[in-house]
């Protein structure tokens, strides 16, 4: 045996020395999923009533008991995930998906997973947030030898304290959290607490971006910023869910980024409240109303809000290019440039071409123009008034009056009441007041010019 690989055994086996011999016999068995829809969340175990989350197009990792531990199997490998409908890209991921399965525990809950590595490099796991033995915080070279490729490490640690989490991995980093190496972690309180109100409803997902070359399948890891796909559980509109709850629920939805920007995250007709952090709860003294909440990157964030307000109610990132897909960065501004004679002449060489962007790109969703094969429009979806003109981070809660409780299915669209919804005007317009600078329009209030008093006084 050569020193590096003594080293390497004794750090393995001072990971695994509080482990029993018997917990490492017998691997918990590998629960796979590579499809792209929401599942069904797992149900509580008895004796711990709580509330199961739901992963947006994801799931929850299966676990066993095991001498009073819970163990979870994680395995890091290459996967493709379709990010929408008609395309699909190469990513890395764990158990056959990107993001990684939610682990979902109670607070006081000894868990003990095991990571299997079948990257083409090594990699390890860090349980972001979390309160553990140093040992165990998965930060390779660090605290850890990294996990070879075709080895199995083992954490254990105790979820010491509820909350909103995520792991990740701590090795070689640019490439593994940009190939979408990430998943979600939650630990429910173990009873009643002061500061976590009880749910109907309880989402999570995770903040990611890519960067794929139309025509292309494997994302560029070395993008810093420029990424054209903007994606929530690495799905983008029209291919991400609809957050489904029923008219009344309390309602608290989980969001992690793990992107190299921050995400305004914004939810029309509702104001809610940030419930909680990565760091945990907050009192409620320290909360305030939103509609709008600035997630920075490394953050967890976790808001909270009635469903009193039947609709189909848009919930997205305010920042305008992350509700776009396969966006350009350097095409030019046309707006208003007639460029009609200059169409004219390339059709005579290329039949199809159609020159945009001179009245704006409005017309891009409704368009359905060539695109090279496992490409996605830049703004696609439909409503039932037309196209949507989104992408990316975009989705709708849906909330309904009839939905049951437990049901997450899909109830269609929004059904408006007469005269609720906005329409074309058909009767006379209104006057046009226009008033000359300076002069007041009959009506309205002046408005005195602050620090006019003291005109002419010096």
């Amino acid at each position: 045996m050569n020193r590096r690989n003594f080293f390497t055994s004794a750090a393995t086996t001072v990971a695994a020395a509080s482990v029993a011999h018997s917990a490492l016999a017998a691997l918990p068995d590998v629960a796979q999923q590579t499809g792209s829809a929401t599942a069904a969340p797992l149900p509580a175990p008895a004796g711990q009533p709580y509330n199961p989350v739901v992963t947006l197009n994801g799931w929850t990792l299966p676990w066993r008991m095991n001498a009073g531990v819970k163990e979870f199997h994680l395995v890091a490998e290459p996967v493709v995930r379709e990010i929408a409908p008609g395309m699909q890209v190469n990513m890395w991921g764990y158990n056959g998906q990107s993001p990684g399965p939610t682990i979902e525990v109670v607070e006081g809950d000894r868990v003990r997973i095991f990571v299997t590595n079948r990257l083409p490099e090594h990699t390890t796991v860090h349980w972001h947030g979390q309160r553990l033995p140093n040992g165990m915080d998965g930060v390779g070279g660090i605290t850890q030898p990294q996990i070879p490729s075709g080895k199995t490490y083992v954490y254990e640690f105790t979820a010491r304290r509820p909350g909103t989490f995520m792991y990740h991995p701590h090795a070689d980093e640019m490439v593994q959290l940009a190939m979408g190496m990430m998943g979600m972690w939650i630990t429910h309180p173990k009873g009643r607490h002061p500061l976590i109100a009880p749910v109907q409803r309880d989402f999570c997902f995770l903040i990611g971006a890519f960067d794929v070359e139309p025509g292309a399948r494997t994302p560029r890891v070395n993008t810093m910023l420029d990424f054209n796909l903007w994606a929530w559980n690495s799905r983008v509109f029209p291919g991400i869910d609809t957050l489904n709850v029923r008219l009344g629920d309390r309602v608290r939805i989980r969001i992690g980024n793990l992107t190299m920007t921050n995400h305004p995250i914004h939810l029309h007709g509702f104001e809610f409240e940030v419930t909680g952090t990565d760091g945990g709860p907050v009192p409620p003294a320290a909360r305030w109303p939103e509609v709008t909440t600035d997630i920075a990157v490394g953050q967890m964030r976790q808001i909270e809000f009635v469903a009193d307000a039947q609709g189909d109610w848009a919930l997205h990132c305010h920042k305008s290019h992350h509700t776009m897909n396969a966006m350009g960065h350097d095409v030019p501004t046309m707006l208003g440039v007639d460029h009609g004679g200059l169409e004219r002449k390339i059709r005579a060489i290329v039949p199809d071409y159609m020159a945009m962007g001179d009245k704006g790109m409005a017309d891009m969703g409704a368009m359905e123009m060539p695109l090279p094969d496992n490409t996605l429009p830049m703004m696609g979806g439909q409503g039932p008034f037309g196209p949507a003109e989104m992408g990316g981070m975009f989705s709708l809660l849906k909330v309904r009056r009839g939905q049951l409780p437990g049901d997450y299915g899909d109830p269609g669209w929004y059904q408006h009441p007469p005269g609720t919804r906005a329409a074309e005007w058909s009767g006379d317009a209104p006057d046009t007041v226009r008033a000359a600078p300076g002069a007041t329009v009959p009506g309205m209030p002046s408005v005195r010019k602050p620090g006019a008093e003291h005109e002419g006084h010096h």
